[in-house]
C-alpha cells in the first residue's frame, strides 16, 4: 500500500523536473536556433524552432572581424589570469588561516565573509576613482585587480574549510622529514584538495568570463573590452544584429560548458565538501 501511494507522488516529481528542464532549457535552444537565421527570419510570424536555410552567416561574420575576435581574447586572457592569481593568493591566505593563529585572525575572518555581502554595484564608482587614480584605466590589469577583490573571499573561504579537513600531522610528518610548511602546502595539501581548487577555479572563471558592469566602466576602448561588452556593442542606434548576438551568446557559453561537462564530478564534489566542511 504504501509503495502504491508513494508511486503518483514519484511520477509527479518527475513531470515536474522534465517540465523544469523544458523551461529552462528552451531559452538556450531558441539562442542557438536564432544564431542560424538570418535577422529577416528571426522577426517572422509565426516563429520557427528549426529554420530552413540554416546558414553559419552570423558565425563567419564573428569571425571575420578582428574586433570581435579580439573580446574573445581579452575575455580568456583576463579570465585565466584572474583563476590563476584567486587560486594562488587564495591558496597561500586558506593555509594561513587553517595551520596558523595570529593577531586579527577573527576580524579578518569576519571581513572576508562580509565582503560577499554588499552588492557589486555599490562599488562602482568608487573603483572607478580608485582605477582612475592608479593611471590602469582601459587596461587589463584594470579588470584582473577588480575581478580578484570579488573571487578572492569565496576562494579563501573554501580552500580554508578544505584544508581544515586535513590533519596537522600531515604538516608535522613533513617538517620532521626536513621539509619546511612550503613543502607541506604544494607537496601533501594541493595534491589532495584539488577537486575543491577546480570547483574554485570554476566558479573564478564564470564570474571573471560573465561580468558586464565591471568591464564596461572600466575600460573606454573596444580593444579592451569583453564577450559581455562586445554582445552590447551590436545593439545598434537604429538596427540590432540579433543573430550575431545569439551567435556571440552561443560561443561566449561554451568555454563554460565545456567546463562544467569536463569537470562537472569535481565541481559538484568541491561544492559540497567546501560546504559541509
Amino acid at each position: 500500500m504504501i509503495g502504491k501511494q508513494k508511486k503518483p507522488v514519484k511520477v509527479l516529481i518527475i513531470v515536474l523536473l522534465i517540465l523544469g528542464a523544458v523551461w529552462a532549457g528552451f531559452p538556450v535552444l531558441w539562442m542557438l536556433s536564432n544564431s542560424f537565421k538570418t535577422n529577416a527570419e528571426i522577426f517572422e510570424f509565426p516563429p520557427k524552432l528549426i529554420t530552413e536555410n540554416f546558414s553559419f552567416t552570423a558565425y563567419a561574420k564573428i569571425f571575420q572581424n578582428p574586433e570581435q575576435v579580439r573580446f574573445f581574447m581579452n575575455s580568456y586572457a583576463i579570465s585565466a589570469l584572474v583563476v590563476v592569481l584567486t587560486l594562488f593568493i587564495g591558496i597561500m591566505a586558506a593555509y594561513s588561516f587553517s595551520r596558523f593563529n595570529f593577531p586579527g585572525k577573527s576580524a579578518i575572518n569576519t571581513i572576508i565573509v562580509a565582503v560577499q555581502a554588499v552588492p557589486p554595484i555599490t562599488l562602482l564608482i568608487p573603483y572607478l576613482s580608485l582605477i582612475v587614480t592608479l593611471r590602469i584605466y582601459n587596461t587589463y590589469w584594470a579588470l584582473i585587480l577588480t575581478y580578484l577583490v570579488f573571487t578572492l573571499p569565496y576562494c579563501i573561504l573554501m580552500v580554508t574549510g578544505y584544508l581544515n579537513t586535513m590533519p596537522k600531522e600531515l604538516d608535522e610528518a613533513v617538517m620532521i622529514d626536513g621539509g619546511s610548511h612550503w613543502t607541506a602546502l604544494w607537496k601533501i595539501l594541493i595534491p589532495s584538495a584539488i577537486p575543491g581548487l577546480i570547483s574554485v577555479g570554476m566558479y573564478t572563471f564564470m564570474q571573471a568570463w560573465n561580468e558586464y558592469l565591471f568591464a564596461l566602466t572600466l575600460t573606454k576602448t573596444n580593444d579592451m573590452r569583453t564577450v559581455p561588452v562586445g554582445i552590447n556593442l551590436l545593439m545598434g542606434q537604429h538596427a540590432y544584429e540579433w543573430n550575431q548576438m545569439m551567435a556571440m551568446s552561443v560561443l561566449g557559453s561554451l568555454p563554460i560548458l565545456v567546463l562544467f561537462l569536463f569537470f562537472q564530478k569535481y565541481f559538484i564534489a568541491g561544492m559540497t565538501a567546501g560546504a559541509v566542511k
